[in-house]
């Protein structure tokens, strides 16, 4: 058991209980894939606000916007685990809550890191701007590239910083950034995301040609 799985088994311990609550509400999975990314919204919103912060020299507003914003990230990432858990606990899978659920997800990540990329823009920090652009690149291409293998029946989940690494880097990284006012940290972990998703995305790429190349 790797230590993605043992994680899962976690967490899904730990929130068994409110996916049973859930249920009993009536509370379907598209619902709450929709819930997850309206935080993410509002976690961009935080980002942006930040930003506004940073160019109006107000940087212990725009610090706490930034804490902010990494405790919604990680909140929302909760809801992005429970609504494929809940899919399979009500019996309520099916394909079209299998492509809303990719499709904001995708969403989920563009607006979160564009909002720090403004961030770091707005801030003077040029570069890292620059950098959150590349980590929004390799976000996509991770996925793009297991989409496409899946389509051509290859399973493609390898690699270092797939989605649940992303999401809690810059959650981390932003909440440590935020209560120490010190934006170094939110910048190391969206470098961190920039190099070691576009590495993912081409060893996935190199998986792809190694599974086409044995059939």
């Amino acid at each position: 058991m790797n230590y993605r799985d043992f994680l899962q088994k976690v967490i899904y311990r730990i929130i068994n209980p409110v996916i049973r609550l859930m249920i009993k509400v009536g509370l379907t999975p598209n619902a709450v894939t929709t819930i997850g990314f309206l935080l993410n919204i509002v976690a961009a919103g935080a980002f942006t606000k930040a930003a506004l912060y940073a160019g109006n020299g107000c940087p212990t507003s725009m610090y706490s916007m930034v804490c902010w914003g990494g405790g919604i990230v990680l909140f929302a990432g909760l809801f992005d685990m429970m609504d494929g858990r809940l899919a399979r606990m009500s019996n309520q899978s099916s394909v079209f809550g299998a492509l809303w659920d990719s499709t904001l997800d995708r969403y989920s990540e563009l607006v979160t890191l564009s909002g720090i990329c403004l961030l770091f823009i707005k801030a003077g920090w040029f570069w890292v701007g620059v950098a959150t652009f590349a980590a929004i690149v390799g976000s996509v291409m991770v996925s793009y590239v297991r989409a496409r293998a899946e389509g051509l029946n290859i399973e493609c989940k390898v690699g270092l910083m797939q989605r649940p690494e992303r999401v809690v880097v810059t959650a981390i990284a932003a909440i440590i950034s935020g209560a120490t006012a010190n934006l170094w940290w939110l910048a190391g972990g969206i470098l961190l995301i920039a190099v070691l998703a576009n590495i993912t995305a081409f060893w996935r790429i190199l998986h792809c040609y190694r599974q086409l190349k044995d059939k």
